[in-house]
């Protein structure tokens, strides 16, 4: 190709060269915070202002504030503000959907867990 011609060929941006695991690490990096995961939930049931959601999430204003763009750098939600309030909300059903399903994870890990634990005392009370 002549020097100065310009290539038909895109390259992609680097985010999106990445191998898919990375990205899946990173969205669960930035879903790994109780903070985030209470605010996820909270969101699930419809919009919320920043100032609805602090007691609810119970920490301080400033580190909702960080917890929040955390999850908005991940596009796990959006923002719109209305004069001086700022509201949030889920900006892909599928978010809710995965903290189901980890729900739904951990509630047959701790049914097999009790189970087993019935189990050993059931051996135990029969020696």
């Amino acid at each position: 190709m002549p020097r100065g011609a310009r290539s038909n060929v895109q390259i992609p941006p680097p985010e999106l060269s990445q191998p898919i695991s990375v990205m899946k690490a990173e969205l669960f990096k930035a879903i790994g915070h109780p903070a985030r995961i209470r605010v996820l939930e909270l969101l699930a049931e419809g919009e919320r202002s920043v100032g609805e959601m602090q007691p609810l999430v119970g920490i301080e204003l400033s580190h909702l504030s960080q917890q929040l763009a955390v999850l908005r750098r991940a596009g796990l939600v959006t923002a719109r503000k209305d004069g001086p309030t700022v509201f949030y909300a889920v900006k892909d059903p599928a978010a809710v959907e995965l903290l189901a399903v980890a729900k739904r994870l951990l509630i047959n890990s701790l049914t097999e867990t009790r189970d087993l634990l019935a189990d050993l005392q059931a051996a135990a009370g029969h020696r």
